[in-house]
């Protein structure tokens, strides 16, 4: 009988060569640039949604009292000043802001609050993803900031069979994934920090291999 640990490393490598095989026919080349600042990734990004176990900072303006930083609890919710046992997860910062402002609106006039995501819990939707001809293929929880270069040096590079500006950036899931183009070899191998590019929660990163 297969060693569950066996059964587990087999369905790891199905699922990266259906998603290998399922990119095959995208060429790099064919596909837009992925893009290089922090607020236009974002902004073609699907919203984020809060997860269990996200720190969060809450900002109430003019209210530094009810300002709080909170950990999301497993079962979802948060407890702040004045505002106890309210959900977080599934929902945008935003919407958790006009939640938290909805709620502290009997007790402050006019509330102002804000919400940031300050640290991602360690869920597949806040992970980056690396597939394909890397030195050491692996998901990486992701830190505010992240850039594919510090992706790259944290899985040791690319092989040297890696058709590195062939890789593509994955982003989204359903209806809003949106696949782009990425040049890692201008990038390590060419030291071209022009293709140096913003990463988010939930990428995932595919680096095909050279055709000879």
């Amino acid at each position: 009988m297969m060693k569950p640990i066996y059964l587990f490393r087999l369905a790891i490598g199905a699922i990266a060569a259906a998603t290998l095989a399922a990119c095959s026919t995208i060429a790099g080349d064919d596909l837009a640039a992925a893009p290089t600042t922090a607020t236009d990734a974002a902004a073609a990004a699907p919203d984020y949604l809060i997860g269990p176990l996200d720190k969060l900072e809450i900002f109430v303006w003019r209210a530094e009292e009810l300002s709080t930083d909170v950990t999301v609890r497993p079962d979802g919710r948060i407890s702040t000043p004045l505002v106890e046992d309210m959900v977080a997860a599934g929902k945008t910062p935003s919407t958790l802001a006009n939640d938290i402002e909805a709620a502290l609106r009997q007790y402050v006039k006019s509330p102002e609050v804000t919400v940031i995501v300050s640290d991602f819990s360690s869920t597949f939707d806040q992970q980056v993803r690396v597939l394909g001809e890397a030195q050491q293929p692996i998901a990486l929880p992701y830190q505010a900031g992240m850039t594919t270069l510090d992706v790259m040096v944290a899985v040791g590079g690319l092989t040297e069979f890696a058709a590195g500006n062939r890789a593509v950036l994955i982003r989204g899931q359903g209806d809003d994934r949106q696949s782009y183009r990425l040049k890692l070899d201008d990038l390590l191998r060419k030291g071209n920090i022009a293709a140096n590019v913003p990463v988010l929660p939930g990428d995932v990163i595919l680096i095909p291999e050279s055709v000879f």
